[in-house]
């Protein structure tokens, strides 16, 4: 870092995608805001997700790049990157535009992935972050790169900030639609199929958990995702017709979805980038992990929450982002995961005070 901290007067950090890789950067922001509080902080992302950042009273400046940008994009967003002389930038997704973005200037930090420590994991099963000492998070990831000027964790967590406009909209939901002032969020799907729990497990899980409470149940998830949420409303209703299901994929905007996450007193998920947007609004989450592991990064952050695996499986981690299928054709990691267990964990969560900590 040849950037003297003293004189860090403009910052930029750069995450074009995806929802939970920039939820897990609000941690960055938070303390580079603490560290240097005169600094302009500019924020890097693509259009499509820009609201994850637009409101965070960190940032100066939020800078979108078009989602089907291409080289003439790049290229003027360069320029203009060059013209601000920035003090420091943090490339925070190291990937092949970012560093072009980046190439020739001083100053530049980037995210360690240990590309070769997640290669050896994924391909032989071969675990070097313990006994090499990676950060377990990716959210402590973020800070390694800086950590010279002076940052450190502050164990506050993530943050999303929520607009009036969206909090107002899920306000008139809940008068609307809603009755009760708490449910059970669920959250079925992800980025990757193999990501999936199975729906029907799901449905049991939120049946029993709303039965149980006396709650309605909020299904969370893109337009893309509402036809498995249908499925899972029909199984529910199958099981107890009385509980009252709003099936919100694709209804909702994702700070109206992270404004309705606060009526919800616990939230099952998958691994997927709502499953951040809950940890950031501080609920408690039972996730479900099959194909990834906790030293690939994207366990649940700052919030009180149980994570639901298979062990024992040698197969596991197979991939450190998702596939559309089980290589090994038996998708054991999730198939082996009774509704029981998690369950049993959300009552376990439903059970505790507060929102902060891990449930071993």
């Amino acid at each position: 870092m040849e950037t003297a901290p003293d004189s860090i007067d403009k910052t930029l950090i750069i995450r074009f995608s995806s929802i939970g890789d920039i939820v897990l950067s609000s941690l960055l922001c938070r303390i580079l805001r603490q560290r240097f509080p005169q600094s302009e902080i500019d924020y890097l992302v693509k259009a499509e997700h820009a609201d994850l950042v637009r409101y965070n009273p960190h940032i100066t400046r939020v800078i979108e790049f078009p989602a089907n940008g291409g080289i003439r994009n790049l290229l003027k967003l360069r320029q203009s990157i060059h013209t601000a002389k920035y003090d420091l930038i943090v490339d925070a997704h190291d990937s092949l535009r970012s560093r072009f973005l980046c190439w020739g200037l001083r100053g530049v930090v980037r995210l360690r992935k240990h590309k070769i420590a997640r290669f050896l994991l994924v391909k032989f099963k071969i675990n070097l972050y313990k006994s090499l000492g990676y950060a377990q998070g990716v959210a402590e990831r973020y800070i390694e790169p800086v950590s010279s000027l002076g940052v450190a964790d502050d164990d506050n967590g993530l943050e999303i900030f929520v607009h009036k406009e969206s909090l107002n909209t899920a306000e008139r939901f809940l008068r609307t639609w809603a009755s009760g002032d708490t449910f059970i969020g669920i959250c079925p799907s992800a980025k990757h199929s193999n990501k999936m729990w199975l729906k029907e497990r799901f449905a049991e899980t939120a049946a029993v958990l709303a039965r149980e409470a006396g709650e309605g149940v909020m299904l969370f998830g893109s337009r893309d995702e509402h036809g498995r949420c249908m499925d899972i409303e029909e199984w529910i209703h199958e099981k107890c017709r009385e509980i009252p299901v709003f099936n919100l994929a694709g209804r909702t905007s994702l700070l109206e979805t992270a404004a309705l996450m606060d009526h919800c007193s616990i939230v099952i998920t998958n691994d997927s980038g709502l499953m951040h947007i809950a940890a950031a609004r501080k609920r408690k989450v039972v996730a479900i992990f099959g194909p990834t592991v906790k030293e690939l990064g994207f366990f649940p952050y700052g919030t009180l929450s149980t994570v639901i695996e298979h062990e024992s499986l040698r197969c596991r981690p197979c991939t450190h982002i998702g596939l559309p299928h089980c290589p090994k054709g038996h998708f054991k990691c999730m198939n082996e995961i009774p509704a029981s267990r998690v369950i049993d964990a959300a009552r376990q969560l439903l059970k505790v005070k507060g929102t902060v900590g891990v449930i071993e």
